[in-house]
């Protein structure tokens, strides 16, 4: 089933993570610098309409996974940290600090046999758009591939 929308009522004096987050912070700026809704694309025919329970936002099952890959953490590990981080908590698409785990962490190995290796493959690519687009990256840097065969 398709992700259902927060429902922000009863927030009225939760400050918002863009007002509490450093606008400098380079997670911060990460964040909306990478393409979101491509995401949404690509991973939205992958649910049913209206079968099943509702899926969590894809913006927070793809932060949570750069995150883990950003930070070398677990699945378990990624989601404890990310309840005490309001910089992690803005770049997985929240509004307001939240103070609950927003997923078992079992749902993230689940989430990525879903997606499958073309899902992760599409991470990837965003991420390596997205540095070229902030220039991080250089095009010519990708034209030679080096490989480490140290075992």
């Amino acid at each position: 089933m398709q992700a259902k929308k927060r429902d922000n009522q009863g927030l009225l004096f939760n400050v918002r993570l863009d007002n509490l987050c450093n606008h400098k912070s380079p997670l911060y700026r990460l964040a909306g610098a990478i393409d979101w809704s491509s995401f949404d694309e690509t991973f939205g025919k992958l649910y049913a309409v209206g079968v099943g329970r509702p899926a969590k936002p894809t913006r927070l099952m793809v932060g949570l996974h750069y995150l883990k890959h950003a930070f070398d953490l677990s699945d378990e590990e990624v989601v404890l940290q990310w309840v005490e981080n309001p910089y992690w908590q803005y770049f997985c698409g929240c509004e307001h600090f939240e103070h609950e785990v927003p997923i078992d962490p079992s749902l993230m190995t689940k989430w990525r046999n879903r997606v499958k290796g073309e899902g992760l493959e599409k991470l990837l690519e965003e991420t390596i758009q997205t540095a070229l687009k902030t220039k991080v990256l250089k095009k010519k840097s990708l034209a030679k591939l080096n490989v480490d065969t140290a075992v």
